[in-house]
């Protein structure tokens, strides 16, 4: 059945990224919708990377690239942040963290998504949990191991994709799949042809699904 069919269920595709507290609150609000809703929502999680500009070759980040990102961005973030987190009743231990990538746990993200769905979600939820409540460096891939621990994926499975140089490879390919597509910029949530970008409240989500 498409999603023009009544009867079908409505998906969502989320572009989002872990270092971004806006999509952790994105997805605070989309499931707030979610419970409100009488029929089920389905929900499509697409990978972007928002260190790519100051990612050296070696994978590690360079703080010196100008990003054109400087104090009174990141203090407008910061409280926009905090306003958010209050208003969907969100804790957070920390507002913005600029010196974690997320590249290998989308890496391992991503394969899970593919070869173990029904693990992805608890360990998507669990990478987003670690860096948002917990404070943890998720770009660690023993805080990676730890995570992925009792969300349903194999033994070894975060170290098995980090030494496999074809997840890296399906990772930048949906990376290009996204520009291509025209995402700039995370959150988006996009719903057949409409998309709204940012952290959303739940009533603009409802708009974009149902029309209303």
């Amino acid at each position: 059945m498409s999603e023009t069919d009544p009867e079908a269920t409505p998906t969502v595709q989320v572009y989002a990224d872990y270092v971004c507290p806006f999509c952790y609150l994105g997805y605070a609000s989309l499931e707030s919708y979610r419970e409100d809703r009488e029929a089920p929502l389905s929900t499509d999680w697409h990978p972007f990377d928002l260190r790519a500009q100051k990612r050296r070759a070696d994978g590690t980040i360079d703080h010196s690239v100008d990003d054109g990102k400087d104090d009174a961005y990141y203090e407008e973030a910061r409280e926009n942040v905090e306003r958010l987190a209050e208003e969907y009743d969100v804790e957070m231990a920390q507002h913005l963290r600029t010196d974690v990538d997320s590249y290998d746990a989308q890496r391992v993200a991503f394969r899970a998504r593919e070869e173990h769905p029904d693990a992805f979600e608890a360990f998507h939820g669990a990478v987003f949990e670690a860096l948002w409540q917990d404070g943890r460096d998720v770009g660690d891939p023993d805080v990676l191991a730890d995570v992925a621990a009792g969300t349903g994926l194999p033994d070894g499975f975060v170290a098995e994709t980090l030494a496999d140089d074809d997840s890296a490879a399906r990772l930048e390919a949906a990376f290009e799949d996204a520009r291509e597509f025209g995402i700039t910029g995370v959150p988006t949530f996009v719903h057949d042809d409409h998309a709204a970008r940012g952290a959303v409240p739940p009533e603009q989500l409802r708009r974009l699904v149902e029309g209303v």
